[in-house]
């Protein structure tokens, strides 16, 4: 099923790509602003010297999360086939480990990450929580594959360009991660190609209050995205899927949690 040309407006500009105008919070998010983003080293701690950059990135971990990871759940628990909902278990699993770590290297670097999406990020989420059967599944392997795919040069040119060790190590394993997730989409059988690549280099202005999630309130309690019950093991992205009916071995806790 073709995607609708409401949806990829709105999901088009999806890509996490952001600027910040201070190592304290992100002041915008948004893949218009990449090339516009700067080399310039803001700090020098022992992990090696910082540029804004490699700030940005860790906080676009951080947002990717916050979104996709209840989108996963969301597949878990509606899509309509054995491959949709093995997609949602490697989005709640891949991300729970990410968060992991991009929390970890920013309170080591002292950058700030905020707690809840972007208005466009949850836009995503409520667009896929109105959808239901194989619209669900459609929209759902789209939206998903269009964003990691934006995101995936990102990623890349932040791993041969970074001097900081924690940036490099996240890096890596973001790009794993957003390999997998575009595999476990493309196995879903949905993806429309044509309509991913336009969508993927058509890139449209968006104010830029709809790209910068909300800062994080003083005493406001941390998001930690949980691991699936049973630990993040999963099939290979190029594993057989379970057979129509057969349950899947992980579950995710129904929420994140806060710490």
């Amino acid at each position: 099923m073709r995607i609708t040309r409401n949806a990829g407006t709105l999901f088009v500009t999806g890509a996490l790509t952001l600027t910040l105008a201070a190592l304290a919070y992100p002041a915008m998010l948004g893949i218009q602003t990449t090339s516009a983003t700067s080399v310039a080293v803001i700090a020098n701690p022992s992990s090696g010297p910082l540029t804004e950059a490699d700030r940005d990135f860790v906080v676009k971990v951080r947002a990717a999360g916050l979104w996709e990871y209840p989108v996963g759940q969301l597949a878990l628990q509606k899509g309509t086939t054995p491959a949709v909902r093995t997609a949602g278990q490697h989005l709640v699993s891949g991300h729970a480990a990410l968060d992991d770590t991009s929390r970890k290297v920013a309170k080591t670097l002292g950058i700030t990450l905020p707690n809840k999406p972007s208005p466009l990020q949850q836009g995503f989420i409520s667009t896929l929580s109105a959808d239901s059967g194989s619209k669900f599944d459609s929209d759902f392997a789209n939206i998903l594959r269009i964003t990691h795919g934006q995101i995936f040069s990102v990623v890349a040119k932040i791993r041969a360009t970074t001097e900081n060790t924690l940036v490099r190590q996240l890096a890596d394993q973001a790009n794993d991660t957003v390999l997998d997730h575009i595999t476990v989409m493309e196995k879903t059988g949905l993806v429309d190609f044509n309509y991913v690549i336009v969508q993927e280099t058509s890139i449209p202005k968006v104010p830029a209050v709809n790209l910068t999630p909300p800062p994080p309130q003083p005493g406001e309690p941390e998001v930690v995205l949980t691991p699936p019950a049973g630990g993040t093991s999963l099939p290979s992205a190029g594993a057989s899927l379970p057979a129509p009916g057969a349950s899947l071995p992980v579950q995710p806790s129904p929420t994140p949690t806060v710490g």
